[in-house]
């Protein structure tokens, strides 16, 4: 009741903001891809030019970071500046689950109700229930898959659970394709694409937007249009990496053509690192693991950021940041006040734009696998505590598609200083004693104010 309270005084309240003000956001989120598989992050064997040419116009991010490196859990808390155990959305869920409660304000419905058209196309995964559904949580207009598009009765593990439940792709409340095929999943990268450019078209010179486009790919199973199939000439997933890179393109073209180009924030990141296993249908990461763990290659994710009016084009930026602060962060360059609700992201916008002294609002920040909190880090990057966890181990990847062997590993508590070792190679607990009582301090008091009994 108090939060459609608050809602209802943002309906109401004064727009009296100038729209100069008031940028418009382009926020492109991909699905499992590595840190390195965008020149100039890393240098794959296919060209993404339109990446590059981002990177060049703004700036890129190479300390930015998931809170944990699954799905779902990602996604809710890139949307609600929340931690997944605040939230209680962890790992990634399947269909028919309700998904994140509707008591946690989203930056869409922020933004909405501060006069910005809103916009979904892709990937939604945080709740396929009526009340969960981008319609309901403050977007104008949707396009997508509910949930990830291996959750179909063509992948053996998902079959055995959900029998021949459907897989279908909706639009604005409605199925459109009850159960979408290989050939329908072809076009989802397109899809979003056209749906993103139409709405950047229709938006331009009326009211500022945020358009959030969330790639199913490079999700396995992969799939891209029949005129990406061997451009790349580095497989499957190169092809699919080059269509994303022109699905980039599309977006800059779309908002250079519509003047819209100086006043937009675009940025473009992943939910989390690459699934190893599937070998050479996964993407690349220089750090340590992978995917559904809590080592760099799981929670490290590229970012790069372009925004004209304020950040200076070409530079770099090492300065840690996470995910959750991009909606409080958003929203006071949009100058949308945040909800009367506790979110745990912060304004890093000094800090973003590199200005001299800015500092990091956080002290430390927490990264969880599924249910259990596994690490802990400085917010100045330096160090990073693990509790003893385990955590799923490559032993051979697949390929063509294939799912390879894991194991589960175990980490001994342990301490790295990241700056000096980003890939988690060497353990200085012994040698620094008094950081990791002060880490695992901090950890304890995050489980007493987010215990894991509370994620779901």
């Amino acid at each position: 009741m108090k939060y459609l309270l608050v809602l209802s005084l943002w309906l109401i309240a004064p727009l009296d903001v100038r729209a100069a003000d008031r940028p418009n956001i382009v926020l492109m989120f991909l699905d499992d891809a590595g840190y390195a598989d965008f020149h100039p992050f890393g240098k794959p064997p296919y060209p993404t030019p339109h990446v590059e040419k981002l990177a060049a116009e703004g700036v890129r991010y190479t300390n930015f970071h998931v809170p944990q490196a699954v799905c779902s859990a990602s996604r809710a808390s890139l949307l609600s500046g929340c931690y997944p155990h605040h939230t209680g959305i962890t790992g990634a869920i399947g269909p028919g689950v309700r998904g994140l409660d509707p008591k946690f304000p989203l930056i869409s419905e922020t933004l909405k109700a501060h006069g910005y058209a809103t916009a979904h196309f892709g990937k939604w995964h945080i709740g396929d229930a009526p009340e969960t559904r981008p319609n309901k949580r403050g977007f104008d207009e949707h396009a997508g898959l509910l949930i990830s598009n291996d959750m179909w009765r063509h992948n053996p593990v998902w079959r055995q659970r959900m029998g021949s439940a459907p897989l279908p792709y909706w639009e604005n409340g409605a199925i459109k394709i009850p159960d979408t095929s290989p050939d329908d999943q072809k076009h989802l990268t397109g899809w979003a694409t056209e749906g993103a450019t139409r709405f950047i078209r229709a938006q331009a010179g009326k009211k500022p937007f945020f358009l959030y486009v969330a790639h199913s790919m490079p999700h396995v199973p992969l799939y891209g249009r029949d005129e990406f199939k061997g451009k790349s000439g580095a497989g499957t997933f190169g092809d699919v990496m080059m269509e994303i890179d022109w699905s980039v393109g599309e977006i800059m073209k779309a908002l250079r053509e519509t003047g819209a180009e100086k006043d937009t924030i675009f940025l473009l990141t992943s939910d989390n690192g690459p699934w190893e296993e599937y070998g050479n249908h996964a993407g690349k990461t220089p750090f340590r693991e992978h995917k559904g763990t809590s080592f760099e290659g799981g929670i490290r994710s590229a970012l790069v950021v372009k925004y004209p009016a304020q950040l200076k084009p070409g530079t770099t930026n090492d300065r840690p940041i996470f995910s959750i602060d991009l909606y409080p962060t958003l929203a006071a360059l949009a100058s949308a006040p945040l909800p009367d609700q506790p979110i745990d992201g912060k304004n890093l916008w000094p800090l973003m734009r590199g200005d001299d002294g800015a500092k990091n609002a956080h002290e430390y920040y927490f990264i969880s696998t599924y249910n259990n909190l596994d690490a802990v880090m400085t917010s100045d990057g330096k160090w990073k505590y693990h509790l003893p966890h385990d955590y799923r181990d490559v032993v051979t990847p697949g390929n063509d598609g294939a799912r390879g062997e894991t194991k589960t590993a175990k980490l001994e508590e342990s301490l790295f200083q990241l700056i000096d070792d980003p890939k988690e190679e060497r353990n200085v607990l012994a040698d620094h004693p008094e950081i990791a009582q002060r880490l695992r301090q901090a950890a304890k008091d995050h489980l007493k104010q987010y215990p894991p009994a509370a994620a779901k």
